[in-house]
């Protein structure tokens, strides 16, 4: 032994007799970490993977669970040759729940935020891999509290009585106002061979729009693509590093009103954007993993659906949205602007309409009418044609409770983001949710 190394053994030696010769600091994937008094302390990190890949093999028994992943691929075909059942995805999710504090206190901090976001939506995750296995009874409810962490109002369709009475004073007539409803809307319908100029233009307008509060990623993009044979009208498909593929479903009619609607629901500053930011500030500014994956049936959709929807207010707010459409999409389109605004009220109201169909859809869920009955009162209520009212039937069949998402999810975003005074800071209020972990129960912290 050289005099180095005798030096070297003697001084290990030494520090072992005094308890210094522990292991190393543990690093991602070791055991909890010691807090001083003695409690563990979870390796957040490793959980954060973990839960990632759960979120992956759930998706293996259910093919529209993830939306959306752009992490590392390792562990995506790890995960897609994994044979655990649902029933055993289930199982691992409550051990990672249990690894995390029993109560989470109310806080800003983001570390607080990001254990409260891990806690619901692996608890969503369990609750959906239940479901698949069979271990849990869906309602409407259930599903609400479970999966999306709210307790959307309940309503009776006799609460829209007077809506569906001012539309009756609007479009006067002997058919069902749906029909009437169908035959004016259909007078706003963009031709085939107009979508493509008008659906640009109008996507142009929400990002300039968008790019005025927001600091978008530089190399943000997406593809934009027509489709049919669809449940839903537009959908985004999140690609990563700031890239989307938006989808428009032209399988019925689409309407001059949803140029905007989708180009801020879908793009900006809709969930174009708001992966975009989650990408930027979470995954690559923090290192945090849960962020690479998007699980449709989770808390995450309530915030997401929320806030493209609220989104189009933002970006258009008061009368704006009619007067672009009026000026730069009506003659894009070939169509007259003279029944604009009428036009605007009638799906003004029609929008107020959606929590009846959130009712419906609730009915259908819990079993107390069926397929038939659910059609027929998209119809009476919803105002929706035939066609439309089956493609919505279609959506719930898909679907379930996520309806909820849109309107009641709306409303909860407006309540946070609203708490701001000027345009600017709400918009700056806006940005910071996008960027964060919030969830629909940590929305009034």
């Amino acid at each position: 032994m050289t005099i180095r190394n005798l030096a070297c053994f003697i001084l290990f030696s030494l520090l072992t007799l005094a308890g210094c010769g522990e292991r190393p600091a543990e690093s991602a994937g070791d055991q909890p970490v010691s807090e001083p008094g003695g409690e563990s302390r979870v390796d957040i990190d490793q959980l954060a993977r973990e839960y990632v890949k759960l979120v992956l093999e759930l998706g293996n028994h259910d093919k529209s669970y993830v939306d959306a992943y752009y992490g590392p691929e390792a562990l995506r075909t790890e995960a897609g040759s994994s044979d655990a059942s649902a029933a055993e995805l289930a199982e691992r999710a409550a051990e990672l729940i249990d690894q995390l504090p029993g109560d989470i206190e109310p806080g800003d901090d983001m570390d607080t935020l990001r254990q409260h976001y891990l806690k619901t939506q692996l608890r969503a995750l369990r609750a959906h891999a239940e479901t698949l296995a069979g271990a849990r009874e869906r309602t409407f409810e259930s599903d609400a509290r479970q999966l999306y962490d709210t307790r959307p109002p309940k309503r009776e369709l006799a609460e829209f009585e007077p809506v569906l009475a001012e539309l009756e004073k609007i479009l006067p007539g002997d058919q069902p106002l749906h029909l009437r409803v169908k035959e004016f809307k259909e007078r706003f319908a963009i031709p085939a061979d107009k979508l493509p100029a008008v659906f640009d233009a109008a996507i142009d307008a929400c990002r300039e729009r968008t790019r005025q509060y927001i600091e978008l990623p530089e190399n943000e993009d997406f593809e934009l693509e027509y489709v049919t044979d669809k449940p839903w009208s537009g959908y985004n498909w999140y690609q990563g590093d700031a890239h989307s593929l938006i989808q428009v479903n032209t399988e019925l009619p689409v309407m001059i009103d949803r140029a905007v609607d989708l180009g801020c629901h879908e793009g900006y500053p809709g969930h174009h954007t708001y992966n975009a930011l989650l990408e930027q500030s979470l995954v690559k500014d923090r290192g945090w993993i849960e962020y690479s994956v998007y699980p449709l049936f989770s808390p995450q959709s309530l915030i997401a659906e929320g806030s493209a929807n609220y989104g189009i207010e933002l970006a258009f707010p008061g009368g704006e949205k009619l007067e672009f459409e009026k000026s730069v999409l009506y003659p894009l389109a070939g169509l007259d602007p003279a029944d604009a605004k009428k036009y605007a009220r009638v799906l003004e109201l029609q929008e107020q309409l959606g929590f009846a169909e959130n009712e419906i859809a609730r009915q259908y869920i819990d079993g107390e009418i069926d397929g038939g009955k659910v059609v027929e009162l998209f119809q009476a209520y919803g105002l929706r044609s035939p066609e439309r009212a089956a493609q919505r039937k279609r959506f719930v069949d898909t679907y379930g409770a996520y309806v909820i998402n849109y309107n009641w999810g709306k409303q909860l975003v407006a309540d946070y983001v609203e708490q701001a005074g000027s345009p600017e800071e709400r918009w700056q209020r806006f940005a910071t949710l996008l960027s964060s972990p919030r969830l629909p129960s940590s929305l009034d912290w």
